[in-house]
């Protein structure tokens, strides 16, 4: 999956230059911690346009894209769930607040009876509650820092106090806000960000769990043949002995299904229980929604895909979402699309269990042209690449590629670009497809403010940086993410691969290692792989960029191609750059895995040297210390092109041999952040932390049904207020609190 890098958003040769000069920009230097846990009041809010695109779909189209995102949106609240053990009690409160009366009666009653408040701090009420809603949860879906309001305590509580919820039920109310309280202004060292042990937090996994509970877990797992993906996963200690209980989501709490291993199990003298029943009244209203979206399908695949999602949300196999997952890839071309279920795993500490997603969304089919143009030209492509034949797929399954405008994203964050399904085993034999999110770039066509950049490349790098993202995001997802072999010994002994014949990349000997019937990637590299992936995806990119056959599909040819190729790979070291405020130096943790991969590229071109990437020191205009990254575009398709291609032959080696012990010891090496280099990263960070600029946020549309049975678009102005209505109207048909309180409580005991 891509997401975009411009976000508010070992030893070398060539010298550290430090310079004295001035740039145009930047804030107080001596910002204190807090200011790094708020989101400003000026955080970039927009519109997902797709008004257009709706108004052209049959009323048929329109039924089906209704449903579709009604199920992605109740699922979607299982993201409160994956995320902290407050955020479903949050989400209540504010459900509860909202639609107790309109913004402009609680910011009239806020103002008059709260002593002292501003409107500038109501407005920061809005953005902390806006914010949260657009997570779905209190943790950057981009990052996976806490965020707290830009307000105290005190006045935050006065605002709620003064409310029509309150005064319906104020005891009600004062009991629910006393269950959060602490939790919502807390910064204690654990609650910083996402994680496990003593270096974050996490609900994908009962707060006791150690780093050998999940590898003790994961090979139970792969015993029983239990992908990790739809599951948590909850330890128990009575008088000294450890017990878990691995847990599927479904909306079905009891029975037996035969591919699925539910009960009690031994597992060297340790007592696991499989269960079901997570998320169990959501993952109904997902089924039901998915059934009504059914009746409305354009075609066979559509409806056997939703039969296999159904069945997979009702009894919690993933088996049945692969075999819905394998009829999706069958149905190429649709006018509307959608994929539903537990997706990705950026978000788990241990990298192996998905976080819900559910997206649906309209083809653009002038932009899609040109990646159908990419696909048809693939198989010529590949060769390209740095690694022989026999380390590429027998056969290039040409995916479904489109550009799509998307309705509605249910998940924590919306990316620029996709490609799934994660299962590899449908992947390397089946297929996959990819999607780029049209109106997501679109939305992320301007910069507030171009750090870290010379100005004389700035006007360059504004003009060129949508064209060049789209480029990239074709090439990352189709052919990175898209390529590559991995190497498997079947259960039955026999190879997917000349055994006799392979020779290892570096050793240059017959290769000795692969993968095991059952095993995975995510499963084999456990915490590296999302990032390890998304780092060979952007490598494959930007390699295969210099390539003027592949522009030419773009539309950029001569001097313009070559301009694209250089704000390509100079937005990729500008988001190496960037990538230092999502690295946590108390714990050592990356809290991002497409940022610490962009790092992780920016260190291999430093350290190509020949002058080919450089960053200065300078001061701003402000006074306070700033930075400059410079590419010598000269150099990109000489020592540029040999870095990357070398760093990628290795990334591709490791991967498909299951080399996890070299990989890590490769991966763990170029995201290490210290002063030990002449370029000094961990000191720079200071200076990234102090430039940061806020993520946009998306407000995203509503569909609902009219009186005539017809399905209308509602829109929200493109402010904290709409996203925060448009999450009240989209929740207003069950009692999600109730739901959500119950979910709550059922797993409250797990997280103490």
């Amino acid at each position: 999956m891509m997401r975009d890098c411009n976000k508010s958003d070992s030893d070398r040769s060539h010298p550290f230059q430090l310079r004295e000069s001035k740039s145009k920009q930047g804030p107080n230097m001596a910002n204190d911690q807090r200011s790094q846990f708020i989101i400003p009041n000026n955080t970039p809010i927009v519109k997902l346009e797709c008004s257009s695109a709706f108004d052209s779909l049959t009323p048929k189209e329109k039924q089906y894209a209704h449903y579709l995102s009604k199920a992605g949106w109740a699922g979607g609240l299982i993201c409160l769930l994956q995320t902290s053990p407050e955020s479903p009690l949050i989400f209540s409160l504010l459900l509860r607040l909202f639609r107790g009366q309109s913004i402009e009666e609680l910011k009239k009653g806020a103002i008059e009876n709260v002593s002292g408040l501003t409107e500038d701090e109501f407005e920061a009420f809005l953005v902390y509650c806006a914010t949260f809603l657009s997570n779905f949860g209190n943790y950057k879906s981009f990052g996976d820092t806490k965020f707290i309001p830009d307000i105290s305590k005190e006045k935050f509580e006065g605002i709620l106090n003064c409310s029509e919820a309150h005064k319906q039920d104020a005891a009600g109310f004062d009991k629910l806000w006393a269950k959060i309280a602490t939790a919502v202004f807390s910064l204690d060292q654990k609650v910083k960000q996402l994680g496990y042990g003593e270096k974050g937090l996490t609900t994908y996994f009962s707060s006791n769990c150690t780093e050998a509970d999940l590898e003790l877990t994961k090979e139970f797992m792969n015993k029983k043949k239990i992908q990790a993906y739809n599951t948590r996963l909850f330890k128990k200690v009575d008088n000294g002995k450890s017990s878990y209980e691995v847990r599927l989501a479904s909306s079905e709490t009891d029975g037996n299904e035969v591919d699925l291993p539910l009960g009690s199990h031994d597992h060297n003298s340790v007592d696991f229980t499989v269960s079901r029943g997570d998320y169990a009244p959501l993952m109904a209203q997902v089924v039901e929604n998915l059934k009504k979206a059914k009746e409305s399908a354009a075609n066979p695949n559509e409806e056997k895909m939703l039969e296999g999602y159904i069945q997979s949300f009702s009894t919690g196999s993933i088996e049945a979402h692969m075999e819905g997952s394998r009829h999706w890839i069958r149905d190429t071309g649709p006018i509307v699309e959608g994929y539903i279920g537990f997706i990705e795993s950026y978000r788990d500490p241990f990298g192996v269990r998905g976080e819900w997603e559910g997206f649906v969304a309209i083809v653009n089919k002038e932009m899609s042209a040109k990646f159908g143009s990419l696909v048809e030209n693939a198989e010529s492509f590949l060769p390209y690449l740095p690694w022989p034949k026999e380390y590429e797929k027998d056969t290039f399954l040409r995916p479904d590629f489109t550009s799509l405008e998307v309705l509605s994203f249910a998940s924590s964050g919306i990316p620029a670009g996709i490609n799934i399904p994660n299962y590899d085993s449908i992947r390397q034999n089946e297929g996959f497809k990819n999607v780029s999110l049209g109106n997501v770039l679109a939305g992320h066509s301007k910069d507030q403010n171009i750090t870290f950049l010379e100005d004389s490349e700035k006007a360059l790098y504004s003009k060129l940086k949508t064209p060049s993202f789209e480029v990239q995001v074709g090439l990352h997802e189709l052919l990175g993410h898209g390529s590559g072999k991995l190497f498997v010994k079947e259960e039955d002994g026999s190879f997917n691969f000349s055994a006799d014949k392979v020779i290892h990349l570096e050793t240059k000997e017959k290769i000795s290692s692969w993968y095991l019937s059952g095993e995975t990637w995510d499963s084999k590299f456990p915490v590296i792989s999302s990032s390890y992936e998304e780092c060979r995806a952007e490598c494959v990119a930007i390699y295969l960029c210099l390539h003027e056959d592949i522009l030419k599909i773009f539309g950029h040819e001569g001097q313009a191609a070559q301009d694209i190729i250089y704000i390509n790979w100079l937005n990729m070291v500008r988001a190496g750059v960037l990538g230092l405020e999502f690295y946590t130096p108390e714990t050592n943790t990356w809290r991002q895995a497409h940022m610490q991969a962009r790092f992780v590229i920016l260190k291999v071109l430093l350290e190509a040297g020949q002058g080919l990437v450089t960053i200065e020191r300078r001061t701003g205009e402000d006074g306070q210390p700033d930075a400059v990254v410079k590419l010598d575009r000269e150099k990109i398709q000489t020592v540029g092109k040999e870095a990357i291609g070398t760093f990628l032959t290795r990334l591709q080696l490791y991967k498909s041999t299951a080399d996890y012990k070299s990989a890590k010891g490769m991966y763990d090496g170029y995201s290490a952040v210290n002063d030990d280099s002449p370029e000094q990263l961990l000191s720079l960070r200071s200076i990234v932390m102090a430039r940061k600029q806020s993520r946009r946020m998306f407000v995203q549309v509503n569909s609902t049904i009219s009186q005539e049975g017809g399905v209308c678009l509602k829109t929200y102005e493109a402010t904290a207020a709409g996203i925060i209505q448009s999450y009240v109207e989209r929740y207003s048909d069950r009692d999600y609190e109730s739901i959500l309180h119950d979910l709550w409580q059922k797993d409250a005991a797990h997280f103490n």
